[in-house]
C-alpha cells in the first residue's frame, strides 16, 4: 500500500471540516469563544490580586468596540497586520498588569517602566539565595517563555477575530454600532455594575498611567538632581558636628523588615510586643533608657537600601534611579557626618553584602565587613548569610570589643528577619556560638522556605518570631557588652511585603534610641518619643528623611548649608 504523502495528508485534513461539520462548528465555536474570552480578559485584567474577581470582568471595554471597527473597515491584509499589532498592544498590557501585581503584593506600589527593570536582577537573586539556583534559573526562563506565550496566544486570538469579523461583516457592523451605542449610554448616564462602571476603559487607561509614570519619573530625575545638591549641614565645620555625642560610641542598626505590623497586627503583635517589653526591663536591670517613635519608610517590602539611604541621608530615596543619583554625589550623611569631624572611627557591619559595594565611601565608613569578613563557617539560612547573633557576636570580637584611641561609630545591617523568614535560626549561648557551626542542627530541623512562602499565616507567624529573634539579640548584645558611653539607635528599615503587614498597612516602621546617659536621652526629650522600646500608637510619625536633620540638630550641630 501506498503511503500518503504530505500534500495528500494535508488535502486530507482540509476536507476534514467537509467530512465531520458538527465537529468542525463546535471546533469553530469554541475557538472563537476562547479567542473573545483571551482578548477581553485582558482588556479588563486588574492590576492587583486582590481585584481579580469576577464581577470585574462583567464591562464592556471600549478598546474591544474600537478595535472591531478598525477591523472591520480594513481590506485583508492591512486587517492581518492590525490583528497582529493589536494582539501586541494585548500581551504589552497583559505583561504591565502582572508585572503591576507583583510589584503590589511585595513592594506595595505599581512596576514602573522607567526605574524598576534594574529590579528584576535583583529578584532573580533574592529566589536564587532563598530556593536555589534551579528555581531560580527556571523561574527565569519560565518569565520569558510566559511573555512569548502570551504574545502568540494573543496575537492568534486577535487574527481569528479579525476573521470572523471579515466573514460576517454586516452583523458584525451592526454587533459594533449597537456596542458602541451601549457604551456610550452606559458612559453617559455613569451606570454601574458590581459597584464599577459598565463602560470600561480599562486597557487604555492603564497604558495611560504606566506613559504618565514614566514621563513623571523622568522629570522626578531632574528634579532631584538638584535637591541632592542642596544640603543643611553641608558646609558645616567638622568642629560643629555633633558636638553632644563627642565620646559615646554610638551604633546604628537597621533590622530587616521590622514594621509597625510587627507590634499591631493581631497575629505578630502578641509574641513581638512580649519580647519588647522584656527586652525594655532587662535593659533598664543593664541601666539603660530608651526611647521609641515612628518613621515613614520611603520604601515597602523590599529594596532595604533604599530605606537605609534614606535615613541617613535627609533625602526621600524611593527608587532605585533616586538612589543611583545620590550615592554618586557627595550629599552628607549622618555616617559620613561622623567621620567628617576626625573624632571618631566608622566602621560598617553588613552580612548581607556580598560582592563589591562602592556606597562604603558615600557612608562615610573607614572599614567595611561583609559576610566574608566575619569568619562565619555555619549554615545560611534563607537568604540571610549568618545568624543575627552571630554577626553581633562578631563585630565584638573584631571591632567592638577592640581598645581604640578614639570612639566608634558603627552602621549594623541585621538580615535574619529577611524574606522568607525560613528556616529560622533561635539564640545560643554567646559563649556558644564559635565560628557559627552551631547552627548547623538549628538549620536543618528548620522550616522550608517553599512551605512558608505559599502560606499567609505561617508567613505572618514566622515572620513574627523573625522580629523577636533580632530584637533579642540586639538587646541581649547591649546588655552584655555596652557601656556607660553606648549610644544605640535601632530601627526597621521597611514593612514586611503586604501579604504579611495587609493590603492597607502604613508604611511606618519603630525606631528606639538606647543609652545609659540620661543627658543623651534629654537632648531627644522634644521628640515626645514614647519610654521604652514599644512606640506608643499615637507617638509621633516623621518621614524617615526628617530623621537625619533632626538627630544632627538635637545633638548641637550647626546648620551650614550648601547648594541649591
Amino acid at each position: 500500500m501506498e503511503t500518503p504523502g504530505p500534500r495528500s495528508r494535508f488535502t486530507h485534513l482540509r476536507t476534514w471540516r467537509t467530512r465531520h461539520p458538527r465537529a468542525a462548528r463546535a471546533l469553530r465555536l469554541t475557538t472563537t469563544t476562547v479567542a473573545t474570552v483571551l482578548v477581553l480578559g485582558a482588556l479588563l485584567l486588574p492590576n492587583t490580586l486582590p481585584a481579580v474577581e469576577p464581577d470585574r470582568f462583567a464591562r464592556i471595554p471600549a478598546e474591544a468596540v474600537v478595535g472591531a471597527v478598525v477591523m472591520l473597515a480594513l481590506p485583508r491584509r492591512p486587517r492581518l497586520a492590525a490583528a497582529v499589532l493589536y494582539g501586541l498592544g494585548l500581551t504589552a498590557l497583559t505583561t504591565v498588569n502582572l508585572l503591576d501585581m507583583g510589584f503590589n503584593e511585595y513592594l506595595g506600589r505599581g512596576f514602573n517602566a522607567a526605574l524598576d527593570w534594574d529590579l528584576l536582577p535583583d529578584a532573580q537573586a533574592y529566589v536564587e539565595d532563598t530556593l536555589g539556583g534551579g528555581v531560580a534559573t527556571a523561574a527565569a526562563v519560565g518569565a520569558v517563555v510566559l511573555v512569548l506565550l502570551v504574545a502568540a496566544v494573543m496575537v492568534a486570538a486577535t487574527i481569528r477575530l479579525s476573521d470572523v469579523l471579515a466573514r460576517h461583516r454586516p452583523r458584525a457592523t451592526k454587533g459594533a454600532l449597537l456596542a458602541g451605542t451601549v457604551w456610550v449610554t452606559c458612559s453617559a448616564l455613569g451606570l454601574t455594575l458590581f459597584g464599577g462602571p459598565i463602560a470600561s476603559e480599562r486597557g487604555a487607561g492603564a497604558l495611560r498611567v504606566h506613559a504618565q509614570r514614566t514621563v513623571e519619573s523622568l522629570r522626578d530625575e531632574a528634579a532631584f538632581v538638584r535637591q541632592s545638591k542642596a544640603d543643611t549641614f553641608g558646609n558645616t565645620p567638622p568642629g560643629q558636628l555633633l558636638p553632644d555625642l563627642r565620646g559615646k560610641d554610638v551604633i546604628f542598626t537597621f533590622i530587616e523588615s521590622y514594621g509597625r505590623s510587627a507590634v499591631e497586627d493581631p497575629i505578630m503583635a502578641p509574641g513581638v510586643d512580649r519580647t519588647l517589653a522584656t527586652s525594655t526591663e532587662a535593659l533598664a536591670k543593664a541601666g539603660f533608657h530608651a526611647r521609641s517613635g515612628w518613621l515613614t519608610s520611603a520604601t515597602y517590602g523590599g529594596s532595604s537600601w533604599l530605606g537605609h539611604s534614606t535615613t541617613m541621608s535627609g533625602l526621600w530615596i524611593d527608587n532605585q534611579r533616586r538612589y543611583r543619583t545620590v550615592t554618586a554625589g557627595d550629599h552628607l550623611t549622618l555616617t559620613k557626618a561622623f567621620q567628617k569631624t576626625g573624632a571618631w572611627d566608622t566602621v560598617g557591619v553588613m552580612p548581607g553584602v556580598q560582592k563589591g559595594w562602592p556606597e562604603e565611601k558615600w557612608y562615610g565608613l573607614d572599614k567595611l565587613y561583609d559576610a566574608f569578613d566575619l569568619g562565619y563557617k555555619g549554615p545560611k539560612f534563607s537568604w540571610s548569610t549568618m545568624p543575627d547573633q552571630y554577626a553581633l557576636e562578631a563585630f565584638q570580637r573584631r571591632v567592638h570589643g577592640k581598645k581604640r584611641d578614639k570612639p566608634l561609630m558603627s552602621f549594623v545591617i541585621l538580615t535574619s528577619s529577611h524574606q522568607p523568614w525560613a528556616p529560622l535560626p533561635k539564640t545560643v549561648g554567646w559563649d556558644e556560638l564559635g565560628d557559627g557551626s552551631v547552627f548547623d542542627a538549628i538549620q536543618k530541623s528548620g522550616n522550608k522556605a517553599s512551605d512558608v512562602l505559599t502560606d499567609t499565616t505561617r508567613s505572618r507567624q514566622e515572620y513574627g518570631k523573625s522580629i523577636q529573634y533580632s530584637v533579642t539579640s540586639l538587646t541581649q548584645w547591649l546588655e552584655r557588652y555596652g557601656t556607660d558611653d553606648t549610644v544605640l539607635v535601632f530601627l526597621g528599615d521597611h514593612q514586611p511585603i503586604a501579604r504579611v503587614s495587609g493590603n492597607r498597612a502604613s508604611r511606618d516602621v519603630p525606631v528606639s534610641i538606647v543609652a545609659k546617659d540620661r543627658k543623651v536621652l534629654g537632648k531627644v526629650a522634644g521628640w515626645n518619643w514614647t519610654e521604652g522600646l514599644k512606640p506608643d500608637r499615637d507617638a509621633p510619625v516623621w518621614k524617615m528623611s526628617a530623621f537625619r536633620d533632626r538627630f544632627l540638630t538635637a545633638f548641637g550641630s550647626t546648620p551650614h548649608a550648601s547648594g541649591g
